[in-house]
């Protein structure tokens, strides 16, 4: 994160990855965590099911649905998060390939939704 300065007002350039933004050491897999909670909460939004009604597709009890689509989802593993998008009748497709050339460092993850 890059801190700059236009007419007086003093702003931080993102890197893209809040999480990364805020020194976070597992940034790269919150951020990925934080886009599938985003995506199962659209599809429950979408569905226009009640949390009740979410809480027993999914198997968990109703305050764990809030919390989780109120952003409290690091207790939850990226694979537990997939299997509630494959209980609300999504196909998750993992695509592995080559990291980019330029980046220096190891690969990375990320979540792409179609």
């Amino acid at each position: 994160m890059t801190r700059k300065a236009t007419q007086d007002i003093d702003y931080e350039v993102s890197t893209g990855n809040v999480y990364a933004d805020l020194g976070f050491a597992d940034a790269a897999e919150m951020l990925a965590k934080a886009r599938i909670v985003a995506q199962i909460g659209r599809i429950i939004q979408a569905r226009k099911m009640t949390q009740v009604q979410a809480a027993e597709l999914l198997g968990i009890d109703q305050p764990k649905v809030s919390s989780l689509l109120r952003g409290h989802f690091k207790g939850y593993s990226q694979e537990r998060l997939i299997g509630f998008l494959t209980k609300l009748g999504m196909d998750v497709e993992i695509v592995v390939r080559p990291k980019a050339r330029k980046r220096q460092t190891g690969g990375t993850v990320s979540v792409v939704f179609a």
